[in-house]
C-alpha cells in the first residue's frame, strides 16, 4: 500500500500514564521523525485487555487520514513466541503484536497485507524481551512515516492470531448479540453495528432485552427519556448501547469499566408484539 503519509502516529496502550512507558516511546518516534504528529487514542485499557483494545482501534481508526500509521500495545505476551505485526488495511497502518487486537480490522477489510516483523534494521539496538513497544513498535512507525515499504520490513504471513470475540446471529425474528465493553461513563456497549440493526426497518418497534432489562425502541439521543431512565441508542463507534439518562447503566449489573467476559450479558432485539383487542 502507498500511503497518502499524513505524518500521523497514533499511540493505544494499558500503560497508564504514571510511569514513563508512553513518553519514551514518543521519545524514539521523534528521534526517527522530528515532524510526527503522535495522537494518544488511550492509555488507559485495563492491563492485558486484548479485546477492549480491538473494540477501541475498531471504533476510532477510520476517524484519521488515510495513510496513519496506528499502534497498538496491549501485550500480555510480550517476550514469547507471539510475533510483532504489521497491517496495512482500509488505507491505514496498523503495527503491533499478533495476538488478536486486530482481528476486527481485517475483517472489515479482507483485502488487507500482514508482514511479520523481521528485519531489526528497523528496530532499536538490542531490544529487551519486555517493552516492545519502545524498541520495536514505535521505531517501525517512524520508519513507516519515511516511506519505507512495508515489505522491507518482513515477510507476509497467512495466520493471524485468532481472538474469540463475540459474534452476532439471527435466529427467526430475532438478532443476537452481548455486550462487549462499558465505557468511561457505564454505557453498555455492545457488538451489534449499525449495519446489522438495517434489517430492522421500525426501530421504534423494537424491544432490546439485556440481562432481564427491557427496553422499547432505538432513541437518537439520551435526552429522549426521562432523567434516570434507561435507553437503546447507536453509540459514536456507530455500535448499539444501553445507557441511562444522567446515570450509569452499568451499576444495574455491578460492572466495572472494561472488557465484559463472554456471555455474561446476552442481548437480544426482537420487534415489540402487540396483541389485537
Amino acid at each position: 500500500m502507498k500511503s497518502l503519509n499524513p505524518g500521523i502516529i497514533t499511540l493505544t496502550t494499558d500503560f497508564g500514564t504514571e510511569d514513563s512507558y508512553v513518553g519514551v516511546m514518543k521519545g524514539v518516534i521523534l528521534t526517527i521523525r522530528p515532524d510526527a504528529t503522535i495522537v494518544d487514542i488511550s492509555h488507559q485499557v485495563k492491563p492485558g485487555a486484548i479485546l477492549d483494545a480491538a473494540i477501541m482501534i475498531r471504533g476510532v481508526y477510520s476517524f484519521f487520514p488515510k495513510g496513519t500509521v496506528h499502534v497498538v500495545v496491549v501485550d500480555p505476551g510480550v517476550g514469547s513466541e507471539r510475533r510483532p505485526v504489521l497491517i496495512t488495511a482500509g488505507g491505514h497502518f496498523f503495527v503491533g503484536p499478533d495476538n488478536g487486537t486486530f482481528q476486527p480490522i481485517i475483517e472489515a477489510h479482507p483485502e488487507n497485507e500482514i508482514i511479520h516483523l523481521k528485519n531489526d534494521r528497523f528496530f532499536l539496538p538490542k531490544p529487551s524481551s519486555t517493552f516492545h513497544g519502545r524498541d520495536l513498535f514505535a521505531p517501525v512507525a517512524a520508519h513507516l512515516l519515511s516511506g519505507i515499504v512495508p515489505l522491507e520490513m518482513g515477510s507476509p504471513i497467512y495466520d493471524p492470531k485468532h481472538l474469540e470475540i463475540p459474534s452476532v446471529h439471527r435466529q427467526g425474528t430475532s438478532l443476537h448479540g452481548q455486550v462487549v465493553h462499558i465505557d468511561h461513563f457505564g454505557n453498555l456497549i455492545t457488538n451489534i453495528h449499525s449495519s446489522e440493526m438495517d434489517s430492522f426497518s421500525k426501530t421504534e418497534d423494537l424491544v432490546i432485552e439485556v440481562g432481564g432489562l427491557s427496553v422499547r425502541g432505538v432513541k437518537q439521543t439520551y435526552s429522549d427519556v426521562p432523567e434516570g431512565d434507561f435507553l437503546a441508542l447507536m453509540g459514536s463507534s456507530d455500535f448499539l448501547e444501553i445507557a441511562v439518562n444522567s446515570g450509569r447503566a452499568s451499576d444495574r449489573f455491578k460492572l466495572e469499566t472494561g472488557h465484559v467476559k463472554e456471555l455474561e450479558l446476552p442481548v437480544e432485539i426482537h420487534p415489540s408484539i402487540i396483541n389485537s383487542p
